[in-house]
């Protein structure tokens, strides 16, 4: 069955569901992409926050209307944190989003993430090679990067999503987002988002921002994925470079609106 094309329309209903709740998302996420991640979710209208302390992690998971787990920089402490964090938001019913990082290419974070299946992300968001490893399907890749097409892994995503019983996204020149029966893809983008460190982190931080808005969780994930490849395209045409296009996409993110949308 072919994958539906996500509709421009519906990302701009879902934009202005977004900016009108502006989710209170909690990111433990990597040290590399911290401050990019939080301005994304600032440009985009939610309100991001980076608690990692163990005791106030599991806390604020509670609170926060979404939660993010990024294994970029993972270490025993931080495991400690996102462990309790994500247990709180299991019982407090705050969906939270796992981005496995590198998951194939080192054993501490592979069993790690594994563990943390068991209690039901909302969505899942990683490259190929990442959500290949994740289903145990052999997705290796080279550190953070795929050696994998999103095409490739797809089926290793909706056997994923049927078995955890969560939105898996794989993102790359084409977005995949599926439930494991319905799958919806987003093109657009441009290869220049490769070139700078965060855009899948930041990404991350915006799907699971996106499982706290009501209505059709796989719409909503993939209306997320559609803002950051627009504003991804707007962005390579107003720089020359990697160093000029942080702030455009930045401003792209800020300036999306329905009009430019529909």
């Amino acid at each position: 069955m072919q994958p539906d094309l996500h509709s421009r329309a519906l990302a701009a209903h879902t934009l202005h569901q977004f900016r009108t709740l502006s989710p209170l998302t909690h990111c433990m996420t990597n040290e590399v992409v911290q401050s990019f991640t939080a301005n994304t979710l600032l440009a985009l209208g939610a309100s991001p926050a980076m608690v990692i302390e163990p005791e106030e992690a599991s806390q604020f998971a509670a609170i926060a209307s979404a939660l993010l787990v990024n294994v970029g920089t993972l270490t025993r402490e931080r495991a400690t944190a996102m462990h309790a964090a994500v247990e709180q938001a299991h019982l407090a019913k705050t969906p939270w989003t796992l981005d496995p990082v590198a998951v194939g290419a080192l054993e501490f974070r592979r069993r790690f993430c594994l563990n943390l299946l068991a209690l039901q992300p909302a969505a899942i968001r990683g490259n190929a090679s990442e959500i290949l490893a994740l289903a145990g399907m052999n997705g290796v890749g080279r550190g953070v990067d795929t050696t994998d097409t999103p095409a490739a892994a797809l089926p290793a995503a909706q056997a994923l999503a049927r078995q955890v019983g969560t939105i898996v996204v794989v993102t790359g020149e084409v977005d995949y987002v599926t439930d494991g029966q319905r799958t919806v893809c987003i093109n657009g983008g441009d290869p220049l988002m490769t070139r700078v460190v965060g855009t899948g982190c930041a990404l991350s931080a915006v799907v699971a921002a996106s499982c706290a808005l009501p209505g059709d969780r796989l719409d909503n994930v993939a209306s997320a994925c559609s803002w950051m490849k627009q504003a991804g395209q707007i962005a390579t045409q107003q720089s020359t470079g990697p160093g000029s296009f942080v702030p455009s996409f930045l401003d792209a993110l800020y300036n999306l609106n329905a009009q430019e949308q529909a």
